[in-house]
C-alpha cells in the first residue's frame, strides 16, 4: 500500500515536466514571431552580403568579367570608370559561344556603343567555364603585359565571390580592386520578391561554397610558406594570401 503523500510526490514531477515543455514551446513560438517581424532587415542583410564595392583607383586596366546581363550593366560601369580616367584600357573578357563568336565581342560592342574607342579595348575571348577558370586566364593575360594594378568590374551580386577567387588566381603582386555594377535582376534590398532575385541569391550561395572548397588549399599552402618567409605578402596583408592588395 502506497501512502497518499507518496502519490502526491509522484505526480508533482509530471506536472513540472508539462509546465517546462509549455514554457519551451512558448519560447520557440516567440522566437519565430520575432524572426517574422524582422524578416525584411535580415533578408536585406543577407542580400547585401554578396555585394562588395571598393571603388576605382588609378590602374593599368579594367576587367569586365564575362556573361554580362541583357542590358550590359557591367560594360556600362566599366565605361564610366574609363571615362573618369582611372585606367587607359578595358579588358572585355568573355567565353566563346561558337568557334567564331564570343561574349567578349558582345562586350566590345557594348563598350563602343557607349563611346569607348576600339583602341582602348582589349578583347579577350576564352573557353573558361566558371569564374575560377576565367580569372586564372585573365591572370595569365595581365602577367604577360606586366599590368599590376587591376580593377575588376562585375555584377553587384557576383563581387564578393569574384574578389575571393581573383585574390587567389591573379599573379602574386597584383593590386586588385573590385567594383560593383548594378544589375537589373538583383536588388540587394528586395531580392526575395522576384524569382530572378531568389535564383541569383541561391546561385551565389552555392557558388561561394564551391569556391571555398576548390580553393581551400591555396590558403593553407600560402600560410605554410609565409610562416617561413617574413617578407611574404601574407605578412603584409593577412586578408590577401596570394595577391597583395593595396588601397589608396
Amino acid at each position: 500500500m502506497v501512502p497518499a503523500g507518496s502519490a502526491f510526490r509522484l505526480r508533482t514531477p509530471q506536472r513540472g515536466g508539462i509546465f517546462l515543455s509549455f514554457l519551451l514551446l512558448l519560447c520557440f513560438l516567440l522566437f519565430f514571431f520575432v524572426v517574422y517581424l524582422v524578416r525584411h532587415p535580415l533578408l536585406r542583410l543577407a542580400g547585401g552580403f554578396w555585394v562588395v564595392d571598393e571603388g576605382p583607383s588609378a590602374s593599368d586596366a579594367i576587367v569586365i568579367l564575362g556573361d554580362d546581363n541583357y542590358n550590359g550593366d557591367r560594360a556600362a560601369r566599366a565605361s564610366e570608370i574609363l571615362r573618369a580616367g582611372w585606367a587607359p584600357r578595358i579588358i572585355a573578357s568573355g567565353r566563346y559561344l561558337r568557334p567564331y563568336a564570343s561574349i567578349a565581342e558582345l562586350e566590345e560592342h557594348d563598350l563602343t556603343s557607349r563611346g569607348i574607342p576600339v583602341s582602348a579595348i582589349v578583347r579577350f575571348a576564352h573557353r573558361a567555364e566558371n569564374t575560377r577558370e576565367e580569372t586564372a586566364a585573365i591572370g595569365q593575360l595581365i602577367s604577360s603585359h606586366g599590368w599590376k594594378r587591376i580593377i575588376v568590374v562585375t555584377s553587384n551580386y557576383h563581387t564578393r565571390r569574384s574578389r575571393y577567387i581573383a585574390e587567389r588566381t591573379f599573379p602574386q603582386g597584383t593590386i586588385l580592386r573590385v567594383v560593383a555594377a548594378r544589375d537589373s535582376e538583383y536588388d540587394p534590398d528586395n531580392w526575395w520578391r522576384t524569382r530572378a532575385g531568389v535564383k541569383i541569391f541561391a546561385h551565389e550561395f552555392v557558388g561561394m561554397i564551391v569556391a571555398l572548397w576548390e580553393l581551400r588549399h591555396s590558403d593553407s599552402q600560402t600560410s605554410d610558406s609565409s610562416s617561413l618567409d617574413p617578407l611574404h605578402p601574407m605578412v603584409a596583408n593577412s586578408r590577401h594570401p596570394r595577391t597583395l592588395r593595396v588601397y589608396s
